[in-house]
């Protein structure tokens, strides 16, 4: 599902299919006849897109405990990996087993807690859960603007912008300034942020000690960059 959603924004295909897809097709991922009859991944798959001037490969791997050596098999050769968790259940039986997985081969990963327009959505819970459960030093780098059904978009802590997301699926993203009622909220969640990251990164909690008010964005993003790939943290965003 997530894999579909990549490639059709990426612009690699112009529709979207369900994994069980009522009109046949199924995902793109999952060739195997089996896999379009079941709706789950059984057999790695990779395809590569372009985002901006990224070429990003993408390997999509059985979510199925049942499959779990596909997974394995995937994660010696990534760079990076996209832990996917539910706003609403969390950190699952399956997420505790991937994470050993990735922890073994030693690959940074970003969590994206998806699903946040579902009825029980909850960020913050599910964002102590990789703390509590999986032991990762999370840092939210995104807040969720409204949740359930009054879910509406996104606030980039790091740009300190509002993102909203426009058309039948969500493809025409729209910048705006964060809405005046969320302001105060989202400059605490940003010194929250900064301070998480300071933690893990030398050089920004030097800047952090000297004047955390100078800090910009872009010495944020190239320590979130360093933080990650030295596996000290992992960036949390949300997303439906």
């Amino acid at each position: 599902t997530l894999s579909e959603r990549i490639l059709f924004y990426t612009g690699k295909i112009h529709e979207i299919h369900e994994v069980r897809g009522k009109d046949g097709v199924g995902a793109i991922m999952d060739s195997m006849d089996l896999e379009r009859e079941k709706g789950i991944t059984i057999q790695s798959a990779a395809t590569y897109a372009m985002w901006g001037d990224h070429n990003i490969n993408l390997i999509d791997t059985p979510g199925h405990v049942d499959f779990t050596i596909e997974v394995e098999r995937a994660l010696r050769v990534l760079d990076g990996a996209i832990l996917v968790l539910c706003s609403v259940s969390g950190v699952q039986s399956q997420s505790i087993t991937v994470d050993r997985q990735m922890k073994r081969y030693k690959v940074p990963r970003i969590a994206f807690i998806n699903k946040m327009d579902r009825s029980g959505a909850n960020y913050d819970r599910v964002a102590a859960q990789l703390k509590e459960k999986l032991g990762h030093h999370a840092v939210k780098l995104q807040y969720p603007i409204g949740a359930e059904d009054r879910f509406q978009g996104l606030i980039d802590l790091l740009s300190m912008k509002a993102f909203y997301f426009d058309g039948e699926n969500g493809e025409h993203v729209r910048e705006e300034a964060i809405p005046a009622d969320m302001l105060d909220e989202a400059k605490l969640r940003r010194d929250e942020m900064i301070e998480g990251i300071a933690n893990v990164d030398d050089e920004l909690g030097e800047a952090f000690l000297m004047d955390p008010t100078s800090i910009n964005e872009e010495q944020l993003r190239a320590a979130v960059r360093r933080a990650t790939i030295s596996l000290k943290m992992t960036p949390v965003m949300c997303g439906s």
